[in-house]
């Protein structure tokens, strides 16, 4: 249990993900370093045939990922994902 602002809350608190690093990669994957100090690599290929992310399946507009306020977006923040989504779905990369 832990308390935030006077409210108990059940489990324990987990920390506040955020991207500190984004660089797109060849097919449609995602580089990503959190604010955990993991790096991870997401596959966003599957997610091109939603309509909200299907601008993104012009390379051009996926190429220009960026970040804002920890958050990965494109195309001036028309386009974003959730950092806890990307950190879920995404593998850790491992270390050489």
């Amino acid at each position: 249990m832990y308390i935030v602002d006077g409210i108990a809350y059940a489990g324990e608190k987990r920390p506040e993900i955020k991207v500190s690093g984004v660089r797109p990669l060849d097919n449609y994957k995602l580089w990503l370093r959190f604010n955990t100090g993991e790096v991870k690599v997401f596959d966003f290929k599957p997610l091109l045939n939603e309509d909200a992310f299907a601008p993104l399946s012009d390379k051009d507009i996926f190429d220009g990922v960026y970040i804002d306020y920890g958050v990965t977006v494109w195309n001036d923040g028309d386009i974003d994902i959730a950092p806890e989504m990307l950190y879920e779905y995404s593998e850790a990369l491992l270390a050489s």
